[in-house]
């Protein structure tokens, strides 16, 4: 096998997105028989610099508007403007490194951000209870390296085993991307000019407040008294990244879970109100003292709505594991089989694009990070022996059961089901850790920082097989994506746990300005069941019935349910976003010309979500640093909010327009 000089790339083969046929087999770009540079100074250093700026961006977002972007197709993008930039030749295996490292910003950030801001909402009310760096370091850092770990086995099923059955809308995206930069594409450009303008747009909102972040229906007199007396309202934050996310995230999934928040918004909340008006609905928890009718349309979401949301996601969770089940046995016997020494046979003979790390460095992997998590879990969190004991089996068990469902849904339509998963997870840690005798603050925590563990797990297994099916498509060896995925995840958790910090230092998590959705629901889940005051159950099985229904009319019920418990202002630009993906995706009769609109748009949205991510963290910073540069008055006007509907507009048109402007080549 010999060094390749450079190659001229045409594309992807023809067969690389269908079902093979009897006897075909699928060639990659880069050949199985020749040797390629890939792990380089250049690709690591690079991959390491996108993971730091991406994780911090990636938690700021998330934390602020509750959806975490996955950072692979800009990264695809940023690693082949450097290498054209550059003149690097025959970058493509580079630029997957590249990717692959830096793509572990946005999966620790989920794992971290769902679960840890938790921990300083309850401080809040709990100030026994104490927060550090190197509790939401270890977390986050233990769960990437097993959720790594527990996804290698199972690479050869989802990303060959399974070619052209899996669409991996994400991976399809990323590999169009370093495909064409390889073939001298220019697509850089309108992602960079789109990310300074979604930046520069997402900056005034965040620093200077000159239109509103958020237009509601109280806007007019109309809808206020709406409001008031029906508690009906409607809210669209007006951000260039959450547009941009409804935009790849495509009309059909923004449908369901719009379709999940107008049911809680505009059917739930007004019955509620209208029927138990004069009561009061403890649902177990005693510190509820208001009757329904005195509370607003966003209290009685809070209280009671979003309760349904989380059972919907729990039993979401559990239908995918019965799904997966033959997957998680096959896997399981797979690594049975090479454990025995059956495999080493096969594995000295196997090609370059399907060689994984071996099993035994797995198996020895597994075994340290189970010690390493025990340890962590007696002398850092919990300081008894037997509840580690229990928090490690909760984490072992939950996180190999639960790895399969989250890569399964990556493949189907790149969104992972980490949250739904994660809340099930609460649910039965805490059920366990107070049956053993522990609760209160000190369970709260412990609850916690196991399901960032696990959380941060299943967010790495689900992202991880996105990078592994683009190296399949192109060509790369998966051992070295593999064994260089854990220097990402190192760097990212690192980072995730300052920024986390530096937010809560900078804005808190219950200022209302970091809406945490689901750090808020998962410290609204753990509490009563800590506290002995109960849960709501009865509201956690009407979203359990809704979900097997759902799952029986064929409907996502994970992406139903999600809208359900994420708050309506974020939902609504989704819906937004994906009618004009949509639109700009069917207007020409000409498919080939569609495809390059909704490319383009793609680049336009990818933009808008870096850059406004990216400002976001720098106009948090200013606020660390004490430079506080709000009209608050003028901020909370209704001519900022008038102000905020024209604007709004105007991102809307030049998304628009620009994606129809796009020329097929």
């Amino acid at each position: 096998m010999k060094p390749e000089n450079e190659e001229k790339v045409t594309g992807l083969p023809e067969n690389a997105y269908r079902e093979l046929k009897e006897g075909e087999s699928y060639k990659p770009l880069m050949s199985p028989n020749k040797h390629y540079p890939e792990v380089t100074l250049w690709s690591v250093l690079w991959g390491l610099v996108m993971a730091v700026i991406f994780s911090a961006a990636a938690a700021y977002l998330g934390l602020k508007v509750g959806q975490v972007f996955e950072a692979a197709i800009q990264l695809a993008l940023i690693a082949v403007g450097l290498s054209s930039g550059f003149k690097r030749k025959n970058a493509l295996g580079e630029n997957v490194i590249i990717q692959s490292i830096g793509a572990s910003s946005g999966v620790i950030v989920a794992g971290a951000i769902f679960t840890l801001p938790a921990l300083y909402i309850l401080q809040d009310k709990y100030p026994e209870i104490t927060v550090n760096f190197f509790e939401v370091f270890m977390s986050s850092l233990l769960g990437g390296i097993i959720g790594i770990l527990l996804l290698i086995p199972f690479r050869k099923y989802f990303v060959s085993d399974m070619h052209g059955k899996y669409p991996f809308p994400e991976a399809t995206a990323t590999t169009q991307v370093l495909v064409s930069g390889e073939k001298g594409g220019s697509q850089a450009k309108p992602l960079i000019f789109a990310g300074l303008i979604g930046g520069l747009y997402d900056f005034i909102i965040a620093t200077f407040g000159w239109w509103g972040e958020t237009i509601s229906t109280r806007i007019v007199g109309a809808g206020e008294m709406l409001a008031e007396k029906a508690k009906i309202v409607l809210k669209v934050n007006t951000g260039a990244a959450v547009l941009g996310l409804g935009y790849i995230i495509g009309l059909k999934y923004s449908l369901i879970i719009c379709a999940g928040s107008f049911l809680v918004w505009l059917v739930i909340i007004p019955a509620m109100s209208a029927i138990f008006s004069a009561d009061v609905l403890t649902f177990g928890n005693d510190a509820i003292t208001a009757t329904v009718g005195s509370m607003s349309a966003e209290q009685i979401f809070t209280t009671y709505a979003r309760h349904i949301g989380i059972g919907g996601i729990a039993t979401a969770g559990v239908i995918g594991i019965i799904n997966s089940w033959g997957i998680i046995k096959g896997a399981v016997g797979l690594a049975a089989n090479e454990l025995k020494g059956k495999g080493d046979a096969v594995e000295s003979n196997t090609i370059r694009t399907q060689k994984d790390l071996s099993m035994k460095v797995i198996t020895i992997g597994i075994i340290v990070s189970l010690i390493v998590t025990f340890l962590f879990f007696q002398f850092g969190v919990l300081h008894n022996w037997f509840h580690a004991a229990i928090g490690l089996l909760l984490v072992g068990v939950i996180a190999f059961l639960f790895t399969t469902v989250a890569a399964n849904a990556i493949a189907i339509v790149g969104t992972n089901p980490v949250s739904g998963m994660t809340l099930m997870t609460l649910i039965l840690a805490s059920i366990i850790l107070v049956a053993v005798g522990l609760k209160g603050p000190a369970g709260m925590v412990s609850a916690l920082i196991i399901g960032g563990v696990v959380c941060t797990a299943l967010s790495m297994a689900g992202g991880f097989i996105t990078d592994l099916k683009i190296g399949y498509w192109l060509g790369s060896t998966p051992a070295k994506q593999e064994t260089w995925k854990f220097l990402g995840t190192l760097v990212s958790a690192a980072t995730v746990g300052g920024v986390i910090l530096i937010l809560n230092q900078t804005y808190g998590f219950t200022t209302g300005q970091l809406a945490a959705p689901q750090a808020n629901a998962m410290a609204a889940v753990i509490e009563p069941l800590m506290s002995g005051s109960g849960a709501p159950w009865a509201l956690y099985a009407i979203g359990a019935i809704l979900a097997v229904v759902l799952n029986f009319c064929k409907i996502p019920a994970l992406a139903f349910a999600l809208g359900m418990f994420i708050p309506l202002d974020l939902n609504t630009p989704l819906l937004i976003g994906g009618a004009i993906s949509w639109y700009v995706g069917s207007r020409s009769k000409d498919q080939s010309l569609n495809s390059a609109r909704l490319e383009k748009g793609t680049l336009l949205a990818s933009g808008f979500i870096a850059g406004g991510a990216l400002m976001g963290v720098v106009s948090a910073a200013l606020r660390f640093g004490g430079i506080n540069l709000m009209n608050e008055e003028w901020a909370s006007s209704n001519a900022a909010e008038i102000l905020a509907v024209v604007m709004y507009l105007v991102m809307i048109a030049y998304l628009t327009f620009n994606s129809l402007n796009a020329k097929k080549e």
